[in-house]
């Protein structure tokens, strides 16, 4: 029986990336990436167990990132943010609906799936770029934050409300759901406070968080529709018990400690290893009209409300509000499992979704990083 030299190759990767990243200054995300697209095209594939662990890596990132918002700012911001993304959501919808039913000839279904794939921000790109700058805990940080959660929501909805059918377990996902977010909003400081839990190195806090989690993506999984809704929201919870309690500070900074090392790259290299340079070389054209309608259309529908509400994000903040990967994937995975798009439209649109979460996001920390001295709030 030969060995799974799998496991020993993502180690490399994933330590590869870092030291790139430590290199050159650039998001770590970035690098894993770039590594995961080299090695699916040399012939190597994501094993099953690597595509879990990625799946769950995307969840994990999701619940930091809710972990991260600042409600009282959330609250105060909201009708701004709204605004903001629903735009953001827009434009791009309509321009790669627009651009491959009527310029490429694709079906309808296939367009749509464009369009709801090209709208959205990667939240795992955002967070994890704002958290390795340090400027998750500014003001600008959260408000991006913000503006990305709500554009993914949009994209959640118009991808459940075109192209998804319901069921009885769907009802039954929404239900625990909401069931689990009450009780962990009851009785998580119980848990994570208790004094028989503190310190030990066994960790319980992390595992409880990470139970809760993995109980959100079974449920999804039985009820046909996505836990990034509820895992977020699980995250705005846990915010302000980690706000209000600064002893319990620690955990969050553990678990992202472990996440980073380990859970979250495979989200990153797994969707690199997706994308086929030969697919892509074949229809470069399209390729590139389509990054591009996602890029100006994103430009479009966000710049100029974030100067007018948000003078402080700018350019960067727009830079970073037009990467796209992690509802945009699970669209595009959405429609190939459903027969909407054949592999050539699929690894063409994986492609375009892998550089927009990579050039904007070189872009925006190459050229314009805001200023280093803003408060933090």
């Amino acid at each position: 029986m030969s060995a799974d030299y799998m496991p020993f190759l993502a180690g490399l990767l994933i330590f590869a990336a870092s030291v790139l990243s430590l290199r050159f200054g650039i998001s770590v995300a970035i690098f894993e990436v770039l590594l995961g697209l080299a090695a699916g095209n040399l012939g190597l594939s994501a094993g099953e167990w690597m595509v879990y662990v990625a799946g769950f890596g995307g969840i994990v990132l999701t619940f930091l990132a809710g972990a991260e918002v600042d409600t009282k700012l959330l609250k105060e911001n909201l009708k701004a943010s709204a605004v903001l993304s629903l735009f953001s959501f827009l434009a791009p919808f309509a321009g790669g609906f627009i651009l491959c039913r009527w310029w490429a000839g694709w079906t309808l279904s296939a367009s749509l799936i464009t369009g709801i794939a090209l709208s959205e921000t990667s939240l795992a790109v955002v967070y994890s770029v704002l958290v390795e700058t340090g400027r998750a805990g500014t003001k600008t940080g959260k408000i991006l934050m913000v503006c990305t959660f709500l554009t993914n929501t949009l994209t959640a909805l118009a991808l459940s409300v075109v192209f998804l059918k319901p069921n009885l377990y769907t009802v039954l996902f929404l239900a625990v759901s909401g069931l689990l977010l009450l009780l962990a909003n009851r009785v998580t400081m119980g848990i994570i406070r208790h004094p028989a839990l503190a310190g030990k190195v066994i960790e319980p806090e992390i595992k409880y968080i990470f139970f809760v989690l993995l109980a959100f993506v079974y449920l999804a999984e039985l009820g046909a529709s996505q836990a990034i809704l509820p895992t977020f929201i699980f995250g705005l919870v846990m915010s302000r018990h980690f706000k209000a309690q600064r002893s319990t500070a620690g955990i969050k900074s553990r678990l992202r400690t472990v996440s980073y090392a380990f859970i979250t790259p495979f989200f990153f290299i797994v969707a690199g290893m997706k994308v086929s340079l030969h697919a892509l070389w074949g229809a470069v054209g399209l390729f590139a009209a389509i990054f591009a309608v996602k890029q100006l259309a994103k430009f479009a529908g966000v710049y100029f409300l974030m100067k007018k509400y948000f003078p402080e994000g700018g350019i960067y903040s727009t830079l970073l509000m037009s990467t796209g990967l992690t509802f945009g994937l699970m669209a595009v995975l959405f429609g190939l499992k459903a027969g909407f798009l054949d592999q050539e439209q699929y690894s063409l649109l994986t492609g375009v979704l892998v550089a927009s979460a990579v050039i904007p996001t070189f872009i925006a920390q190459r050229w314009f990083m805001p200023i280093e001295n803003e408060d933090l709030v």
